[in-house]
């Protein structure tokens, strides 16, 4: 959500950040209309003095005897404006609002300027990619021997869905737990079990509503299904005015996304990589401005542990403008190599929000002169679990069809070390 006194105060700069997104200007638009809710405002103010002072009037009028109608009528009339003059500045309000709630959060100075994911910028590379011997092969070819039962999950569920059967639910359940182990055991996150349905102002707090609201899935009651635990872990300081001795506030939670991926319509529609059910060990960060940025930094390199201990090699990329989400203000992406495919695909998403969601949910904290102020938000995917075990398939992938098991992982299946297909 964007603050109208801060575009007031430098409309030019407002718009630059509007043009590096790819956006035309708006500040004039939102000045004019922002111009016409103050004007209104000051008309109803105006209305109200002038009608108490003619109540003054009346009051002394009546008390001297005096024939009092003209000013009564006055009063009348202001009495039967004011509702209307009202009623427009509550609605040029709500458009004023409703406008502002959907522009993205403006990218900071050092985000590249780019259309798509083509123009994205490497930052490194990590591990070494593996020489195979044999023909290498996708994961949903090597799959379904090992557990991914493809046609089970379409004839339950329809198209997106996968069942995932035996020694692949085991690995499955032991990614989960290791993403969260390394979370909370090393990099300092507290573990919740947060709502998988939220409400509207859930929604809206993390800029998913109301501009994405064919990616979401809904209940008849209507509540919203979680696309990724980032809505429940940021919205717990929805309302709040936090000490500023209370932040950073680190959270993490492993539970079921829902997705329906109207947007993505045709692209990945073989194998386990986008699913409209996955699960997802999510990493959301509550820190004061002067911490964001070190902090955006330190959650990265949080998720780009989990990919070392697994030995993965993968690489982060900085997002340019046109491949960033709604409500960061830099994203740092991390892509895993994968073998059967050839080329490395996104694994991890990192964002800085500053405090484009708190404005939304109205979530502050008191800063050293004990004013209140809008925290900073940040969240990142610290493991996607389907799309790790993708990333292991492809990459531990044998000759004979097995699949050995990452030792980081093996103390999570009892010792076993390998996936045998089962014929």
């Amino acid at each position: 959500m964007h603050d109208i006194r801060l575009i007031r105060e430098n409309p030019k700069a407002f718009d630059a950040g509007l043009k590096k997104r790819g956006l035309s200007p708006m500040a004039a638009d939102l000045l004019a209309l922002d111009e016409k809710r103050r004007s209104l405002i000051t008309e109803v103010q105006d209305s109200q003095q002038q009608r108490n002072a003619l109540s003054a009037v009346i009051g002394q009028m009546k008390r001297d005897g005096a024939d009092a109608s003209v000013p009564m009528a006055q009063v009348a009339r202001i009495k039967e404006q004011m509702p209307l003059i009202e009623a427009e500045e509550r609605a040029t309000g709500e458009v004023l609002t409703a406008q502002l709630a959907a522009i993205p959060n403006l990218p900071l100075a050092d985000v590249p300027e780019g259309a798509d994911e083509d123009d994205n910028e490497l930052v490194a590379e990590h591990g070494q990619r593996r020489d195979f011997a044999f023909a290498v092969r996708e994961h949903d070819e090597i799959g379904p021997p090992l557990g991914l039962d493809f046609e089970t999950g379409v004839a339950l569920a329809g198209a997106r869905f996968t069942l995932v059967r035996g020694a692949a639910a085991r690995l499955n359940r032991a990614l989960g737990q290791f993403g969260l182990d390394v979370l909370t055991r090393d990099h300092g996150y507290e573990e919740v079990v947060p709502p998988l349905m939220v409400r509207d102002e859930a929604m809206f707090g993390t800029g998913q509503l109301p501009k994405f609201a064919e990616d979401l899935f809904q209940t008849t009651d209507g509540r919203w299904l979680i696309p990724t635990s980032e809505v429940s872990l940021t919205n717990i300081v929805r309302e709040k005015i936090l000490s500023a001795d209370e932040l950073p506030l680190r959270f993490t939670a492993l539970t079921p996304c829902f997705r329906s991926e109207a947007g993505a319509a045709g692209r990945d529609t073989r194998g386990f990589i986008r699913q409209h059910q996955f699960e997802k060990a999510e990493m959301v960060s509550i820190v004061t401005p002067d911490q964001s940025e070190a902090e955006h930094e330190r959650m990265t390199v949080a998720a780009e542990d989990v990919l070392t201990r697994l030995g993965l090699p993968f690489r982060r990329m900085k997002l340019c403008t046109g491949d960033m989400g709604f409500s960061a203000a830099r994203t740092y992406d991390l892509e895993v190599w994968l073998p059967g495919q050839g080329k490395y695909r996104e694994i991890s998403s990192c964002s800085t929000c500053t405090d484009f969601q708190a404005r939304r949910m109205n979530a502050r904290y008191r800063d050293e002169d004990g004013k209140p102020a809008f925290v900073h938000t940040l969240n990142g995917s610290g493991l996607v679990v389907g799309r790790m075990l993708v990333a292991i398939l492809e990459n531990y992938q044998q000759e004979d069809g097995s699949v050995a098991i990452p030792d980081a992982l093996q103390p999570y299946l009892r010792g076993m070390n390998r996936l045998e297909p089962v014929t």
